[in-house]
């Protein structure tokens, strides 16, 4: 019957009542929502804007955020480099995409390669797309000489294009990293412009230090990053023979465009027109990430599924075994075996994490799924809720079990098992969340990296990975117990509260 009765519901200290009670029930549900929200938002910032917690992240409506977020990407949080090209915010961009990709592998920079903190962009996804489809891991690792163990190993090649004294490094890799960037669309390129290979010239000039710069290069600047290319004369030839590199043949970019080039303008161009798209990759980045980690080592969600089946299995024979003996049979002892186990509930795990260690080592049990399963095979709680169930069920119908000759095997796998399914199914669903949650002791007893679980793996994951990674993979690590709640609410409640007409 309701709490409260349909006679005075009316009445304002009822209606005050269950709005309280509705209240907290609505901020009981925001506290469970709101951090799974934040991490979801989390999850599609990058390493610039890790440390802002927001539901929607900025960029996703803000369009000034989408292009400080775009520049950073593409001249990957790179900011000297990023003052010198910005510049040509009213040029005309007519051409400009054919110009660039006019330009040899040696005259553009590949931009949205890794920033500092970063595991992953534009660039290197597409580089290790380009290498997966010239062979395996292991042929690649054997070209290169490397011995990277996933594809998200492999890293992009950095070049230092401002430096004409660089020569880079011979090699396979090199060789196909030219090719590789020879087919780069028009936005990955970075032209090597004059105004860039200026001020890269006099920090290595100068130290840095603008107030030591030749008077005709620096023309008046206050800094560096303010520093142009000079106009045709003394000191643009000096800088042609000083700083420009031999594989721009003897012209700088400026000279060969004819003009101002339009920088900043072809970039506003570009976001303007593929708004959408850039803002679905950015957001997806870290969850492909993620993603690609968890599935690359295929073991780990393969040993998280066979761990949870034996759990479940495990769980579902030794405990209602268990139970229905401690029902059927009623010793003298019954009550103190339900105070051993009710008190096995008042250790936390940490306490005999230990000692079953090294019973699992002298066992020769380690690194195995017996490690994994054995320990909690056994469960206090589930023996002694399923005991409480057997001694709820009619005397009568085992009694005329009996009469008919069932052995008491029929009589528990054809009369008790079949009535107690909604609460095995509840604790089908515990045994569930155990095993896929289980951190502590599967990283204890699984040290093997062939042997750990999807949370071992998780955890080794947050040793190099930044925080918007680490959000969509818990993310997404969550999602599987979300869909399993969300499926099996009927069986909770069945088997938490059963009807009288079971």
């Amino acid at each position: 019957m309701p709490l409260v009765a349909q006679v005075g519901r009316r009445s304002r200290r009822v209606r005050g009542l269950l709005g309280v009670i509705y209240a907290a029930l609505i901020l009981g549900a925001l506290t469970t929502v709101l951090p799974f929200a934040l991490m979801a938002g989390q999850s599609m910032n990058g390493s610039a804007d890790e440390r802002g917690w927001h539901l929607v992240p900025p960029y996703l409506t803000d369009p000034a955020e989408l292009a400080a977020k775009w520049g950073e990407d593409k001249f990957a949080k790179n900011l000297p480099l990023m003052a010198a090209y910005d510049t040509g915010a009213e040029a005309g961009t007519e051409g400009w995409s054919e110009f660039l990709m006019s330009l040899e592998p040696d005259q553009f920079i590949a931009g949205f390669d890794l920033a500092p903190g970063e595991v992953n962009s534009p660039l290197a996804e597409r580089w290790r797309a380009w290498l997966q489809a010239q062979g395996t891991l292991e042929e690649i690792n054997a070209r290169f000489g490397e011995i990277n163990a996933t594809w998200l190993a492999v890293g992009t090649v950095k070049e230092n294009l401002l430096d004409p004294a660089w020569r880079g490094r011979p090699g396979p890799k090199a060789e196909e990293w030219r090719r590789f960037k020879a087919q780069l669309p028009a936005e990955f390129r970075i032209p090597v412009t004059g105004r860039a290979l200026t001020q890269s010239w006099l920090r290595l000039e100068t130290s840095g230090r603008i107030d030591e710069a030749p008077a005709d290069i620096r023309r008046g600047a206050a800094e560096i990053e303010a520093v142009d290319l000079p106009p045709p004369g003394p000191a643009r030839e000096r800088l042609r023979a000083e700083a420009l590199p031999a594989s721009h043949g003897g012209q700088f970019i400026e000279e060969r465009w004819g003009g101002e080039l339009p920088l900043a303008a072809f970039e506003a161009d570009h976001l303007g027109q593929n708004a959408g798209a850039v803002r679905g990759e950015m957001a997806g980045r870290a969850w492909r990430y993620a993603w690609a980690a968890l599935a690359s080592d295929g073991r780990s969600l393969m040993n998280t599924f066979i761990f949870c089946g034996l759990a479940i299995l495990t769980q579902l024979t030794v405990n209602p075994l268990a139970a229905y003996a401690l029902s059927r049979f009623p010793l003298a002892v019954v009550p103190r075996i339900l105070l051993f186990l009710l008190a096995t509930m008042a250790f936390p795990a940490e306490v005999t994490m230990i000692p079953g260690f090294l019973l699992l080592k002298d066992l020769s049990l380690l690194n195995t799924f017996w490690a994994l399963v054995l320990p909690a095979a056994a469960n206090g709680f589930m023996i002694f809720l399923l005991k409480g169930f057997f001694d709820s069920l009619p005397r009568e119908v085992f009694e005329s079990g009996q009469i008919d000759g069932a052995p008491e095997w029929v009589m528990m796998m054809r009369l008790a098992l079949p009535m107690a399914k909604p609460v095995l199914g509840y604790l089908a669903l515990l045994a569930f969340m155990g095993a896929y949650g289980s951190f502590m002791h599967a990283l204890l007893v699984t040290q093997k990296r062939e042997m750990w679980t999807l949370m071992v793996n998780i955890y080794q994951l947050q040793s190099f990975a930044p925080r918007p990674v680490m959000m969509a993979a818990v993310t997404l690590a969550a999602i599987p117990t979300l869909v399993v709640f969300l499926a099996a609410q009927r069986v909770i409640m069945r088997g938490i509260i059963l009807p009288d007409d079971r």
